[in-house]
């Protein structure tokens, strides 16, 4: 134990340095546009390569024997071909298998087209070039194994990739993870089986109807045996709470059973963890604790040193330059036949042609997946020395040149609708729609309430458009779910059951006033805002409900979500209608018993002006229509308004005396004018009212030119609240009220309709005072 086991240890040591440095290079080089994921062997290959028989390190004997001890060899292939094998059990646990049953035939046909074309391609490449050129023996050999290889694909690097350039929940991202599915899964079919046939030709089993048969009893097993086993621990895990530690034990001993069962049977012991992973349920509890588990050690240690042990395999000093310029026209061929095909189908089905380019050009990206099966090819002899070496080349840098492609040429959709999408624009006696998110369960309440403020009726009657926001666990691919009654109940529904449930008996208790539509979208919080948007867009909504990321009682403040603010501050720059964020402190009317009741519920508008401030009146006005609501309106009137611009301030006044006009003589609607000067005048006003309504409304930004505001020094804690709602929702704030902060519609089409706060990495600018408002 102690010589051996030392020089391992040693050498498992070294090579994770080395191999941890790498990964912080590849990193960085991510805003290069280098994809983990695609390009994330790239690094690691360079260090594999120096450290191989290419470099002159590589044929020294001494450094050979320091860095890869004889005696450690057989752990540190052990330890790498078992970091493989999670790996690839990862990769299944992370495919959605109903994503493929949902393909519908647009992704079915640009799958098969990216799988068949380049696949016949190669091979008629391959066979010219044994025609009529003399190669070496070892390529000619090879050479239509190699054509093979190279005309794979994997959907887990597709998926890589559009996570990384920001588009896996684009329209395109969306298309392009359904086809890689299908395209996928023929590729792994055939190089599993070409891997079989290979090992019965040369005689490493006999019995091929043996081997294929012992195939289908493995799957078997794991269909039958393990997956009930796997559902019962999913059954007996409470909602919300962790997974069992035993039962990941447990997940891990069958890993490695079907391993060692793959390997007794014949096939390759990768194979097994491969179907395990596909049949593991996805997302929470199961899958998503799996990930977060064995994903980092294995993708920042494991799998490294199988990259460095394997590339240090590729000699680029065997390398002819015939045989690298004929199977690099080889790899040519494979990634054009991939575009090509792909952009023949997508154009097909009406595409235009920049979108069907870049949808060839992920289509045909290769990387990690493929490396693998390369090696495993490697070690049974299905390919030379020299063509690996070339092969592992060509894709690294023809994928490497994907990226920035696709970041050239596919412009994501722009959320910009072409007509007035606000509250002050939609006509009273009309349907009013919103949209709103939802991050947790206890979102689900408050947002329930400000509904029921809303005052929907017969008359005018509110379609509700309601998005449970799940950020993408235990799955590799986003969806958008739509929960329609009647519609077959989706697998994906169980994160959102107790949210419909609770709209949907609201909707049947206001029957004729509201209409519910539930969604979920799963997606990367990073990205996720784009479902929201598009959702918003096509639906037609005048404003979109965002809970603040803070929780507020009137007791306690919960800690901060960031990540959730993130999304909010990203719906705020992209939005296509109003946006109004929620900052819930319990006041909100906890049912409808209470309107039922004789109980006045007191909302209070702050309106400084501007376009943010009349929406938020607009808003305000509607909700006012109800018997029990009393409304008071308080306009900061600056004395030095000579500085405001005429049609602003035009704007103002006739929304204000429309109001007042209205409500002549009503006692539950209530106007104040307060004189102010700067300020430091709004806050002590703000002050003296700030608890004396249960809801306050306030615009995100005010008239930008006020001289209000230019006494104001302090950096706001949330700048995305606005001025006034900052001040108001801060943690030193005395403010008991629920606030809602409304941002109006900035563009229409391409134009920008009036000036707004823009979001610009993390600095917010919400009042042109000469400064930015820093993040806090």
């Amino acid at each position: 134990m102690s010589g051996t086991t030392q020089n391992f240890r040693q050498q498992f040591c070294y090579v994770g340095n080395v191999s941890n440095n790498l990964l912080y290079c590849i990193q960085k080089r991510k805003k290069k546009y280098v994809i983990f994921g695609v390009c994330d062997v790239y690094g690691i290959h360079q260090g594999g390569i120096i450290l191989g028989p290419s470099s002159g390190l590589g044929k020294s004997p001494a450094f050979s024997k320091w860095v890869f001890p004889e005696g450690s060899i057989y752990f540190s292939q052990t330890f790498a071909l078992f970091g493989c094998m999670i790996f690839m059990f990862l990769v299944g646990v992370k495919m959605d298998t109903h994503l493929m049953r949902k393909s519908g035939r647009r992704g079915v046909v640009i799958g098969f087209c990216n799988f068949f074309l380049p696949l016949i391609s190669v091979v008629g490449l391959a066979y010219n070039f044994r025609k009529i050129k003399t190669l070496d023996h070892n390529i000619s050999n090879s050479i239509y194994r190699v054509a093979t290889l190279m005309s794979m694909s994997s959907s887990h690097v597709i998926t890589c990739l559009l996570t990384d350039i920001k588009i896996l929940n684009s329209e395109l991202g969306r298309l392009a993870i359904s086809s890689s599915m299908i395209s996928g899964l023929c590729s792994w079919t055939l190089a599993l089986a070409s891997f079989v046939i290979f090992q019965g030709s040369t005689g490493q089993y006999d019995n091929k109807l043996a081997l294929s048969l012992s195939f289908i009893v493995l799957v078997l097993i794991i269909v039958y045996i393990l997956r009930p086993i796997m559902d019962w621990m999913v059954e007996q895990t409470a909602e919300g709470k962790p997974i069992k530690e035993s039962y990941v034990f447990s997940i891990f001993v069958m890993i490695l059973g079907s391993a060692l069962l793959g390997e007794i049977i014949g096939q390759h012991f990768m194979v097994g963890p491969i179907i395990l992973g596909i049949f593991v349920p996805c997302g929470p509890p199961l899958g998503s604790a799996l990930i977060e588990k064995l994903e980092s050690y294995t993708s920042a240690i494991l799998l490294p040193l199988f990259f460095v042990i394997y590339s240090s395999r590729i000699n680029l000093s065997i390398i002819s330059s015939k045989n690298l310029l004929t199977l690099a026209v080889i790899e040519l061929g494979a990634s054009g036949g991939k575009i090509v095909g792909t952009m023949l189908a997508a154009m097909y089905y009406k595409m235009p042609i920049d979108d069907a380019l870049s949808l060839g050009l992920v289509m045909s990206a290769q990387g990690i997946c493929e490396v693998i099966i390369s090696g495993r090819a490697l070690m049974l002899g299905y390919v030379d020395d020299e063509s690996y070496s070339i092969m592992i080349i060509c894709m690294v840098l023809f994928s490497g040149a994907i990226a920035p492609l696709v970041k050239m040429l596919y412009k994501p959709r722009k959320y910009r609708s072409q007509k007035r999408r606000t509250i002050l624009h939609s006509r009273p006696d009309s349907e009013l729609r919103l949209l709103a998110c939802i991050y947790h369960e206890n979102n689900t309440s408050p947002l329930l309430n400000l509904l029921e403020v809303s005052n929907p009726s017969i008359e005018s009657p509110i379609c509700f458009y309601v998005v449970h926001l799940v950020d993408l666990e235990g799955r590799s691919s986003s969806m958008l779910v739509s929960h329609r009654p009647g519609k077959r109940k989706s697998a994906h529904a169980t994160h959102s059951k107790h949210i419909i449930n609770a709209f949907r008996l609201y909707q049947q208790q206001n029957k004729g006033a509201v209409i519910v539509n539930p969604f979920t979208s799963i997606a990367p919080y990073e990205t996720i805002h784009q479902d929201v948007c598009g959702l918003a867009l096509d639906k037609r909504v005048a404003m979109v409900l965002v809970p603040f990321h803070k929780r507020f009682t009137v007791d306690t403040t919960d800690t901060a979500n960031t990540t959730i603010r993130t999304v909010n501050r990203n719906i705020l720059e992209n939005s296509p209608c109003s946006v109004g964020i929620l900052v819930d402190r319990g006041t909100l009317p906890t049912n409808t018993l209470l309107f039922v009741s004789r109980t006045v519920y007191r909302i209070g508008v702050l309106f400084v002006g501007g376009p943010d401030d009349r929406e938020a009146l607009a808003y305000a006005m509607r909700m006012a229509e109800h018997p029990n609501v009393s409304l008071t309106v308080v306009h900061f009137v600056d004395s030095s308004s000579k500085d405001q611009k005429y049609h602003q301030r035009g704007f103002d006044y006739e929304l204000i005396n429309e109001f007042r006009l209205a409500n002549l003589g009503s006692k539950s609607l209530v106007f104040k004018e307060e004189l102010v000067t700067d300020s430091l005048g709004i806050i002590t006003a703000i002050q003296t009212l700030e608890n004396s309504y249960e809801l306050v409304l306030v615009g995100r930004s005010h008239a930008n030119d006020s001289t209000m505001f230019g006494g104001s020094t302090e950096w706001n804690e949330f700048p995305e609240l606005g001025f006034i709602g900052d001040m108001l929702a801060s943690s030193d704030s005395k403010c008991k009220a629920s606030l809602l902060v409304v941002q109006q519609q900035a563009f229409v089409g391409d134009g920008m309709l009036e000036p707004s706060p823009f979001i610009e990495g993390d600095a917010f600018a919400v009042v042109d005072m000469g400064k930015t408002w820093p993040v806090s």
